[in-house]
């Protein structure tokens, strides 16, 4: 336990920091919205890591310039001082609406220009030897994710009884970000391995549900060399089902984008290609 300015800051559940009932009010407005959980989480401790810094303040009294200075005494990188921003425009935000304050101090911090990011698609050799050493849970969550594009978050919580006939063969109905539902296809062979597994969550734990995502992250990691992730078997999935395909806006579908612009990012285009459309320029 730490005092700071007269308030006093659990260091391990934040419970009592300052601003708490703000906190609270603000995480039921939230909740209602329809906000994820995980949003919610990351919201939260952004702004608590502003009230810490302002422990003898309330959040109203807060101007933009506070704000911008506090961003600025932070290294981040420019995604997470984009989350950052978001954080604070919907917190204040809030706080207009429940009548705390009568404009956002957050309104008029400036936009954040992220740089493009590049694909990181696994190498095709890794992610076969990783098929070949893994057990049998962990080849099908590494399938999951480096042919069907599922994010780690939403490997965690896949159950068998997710998977629903199609036209074609199976597909598994998938909850992502923001809770949008989309289908994946699923080849035949892995359909039958997920029909075989038992009920319930196909990677549960011990203590009941399923595993946590970063736990089952470690297992999938453990498979791969050094600096792969499940990440980057997703961005596999888009790279390789692109070069295929062709067909930005069915490989959006595939990974649950809401834009094929971000779909760009995760899909990489094959130097061959690059070359042969500049030769075409010729």
């Amino acid at each position: 336990m730490t005092a700071i300015g007269g308030n006093v800051i659990s260091m391990t559940d934040h419970t009592t920091l300052p601003w708490g009932p703000l906190m609270r009010d603000w995480k039921q407005w939230m909740r209602a919205s329809g906000a994820p959980k995980s949003t919610i989480r990351l919201r939260r401790d952004y702004i608590r890591r502003l009230a810490t810094a302002h422990p003898a303040k309330q959040p109203w009294d807060l101007t933009t310039s506070d704000l911008l200075n506090w961003i600025a005494a932070h290294d981040w990188s420019p995604n997470t001082v984009k989350s950052v921003r978001s954080s604070l425009a919907a917190f204040y935000a809030w706080g207009v609406a429940a009548g705390h304050i009568n404009q956002s101090p957050a309104a008029l911090l400036p936009a954040v220009r992220i740089p493009r990011g590049r694909p990181r698609p696994a190498p095709e050799h890794a992610y076969r030897m990783a098929l070949k050493t893994a057990d049998d849970k962990i080849r099908l969550a590494i399938r999951l994710a480096g042919q069907c594009g599922l994010r780690l978050s939403e490997l965690a919580k896949v159950r068998r009884d997710h998977m629903e006939p199609d036209l074609t063969g199976h597909s598994l109905r998938v909850t992502g970000k923001g809770g949008h539902v989309r289908m994946v296809p699923l080849p035949d062979d892995l359909a039958e391995e997920i029909a075989n597994r038992p009920e319930g969550f196909l990677f549960p734990s011990p203590k009941g549900g399923h595993i946590t995502p970063n736990h089952l992250g470690k297992r999938i990691s453990r498979c791969l060399p050094a600096g792969l992730t499940t990440h980057t078997l997703r961005h596999r999935a888009a790279s390789v089902a692109y070069a295929r395909t062709k067909d930005i806006r069915a490989v959006q579908e595939l990974l649950g984008h809401q834009s094929p612009n971000t779909t760009a990012g995760y899909a990489a285009v094959a130097d061959e290609a690059v070359r042969a459309a500049m030769l075409a320029a010729a």
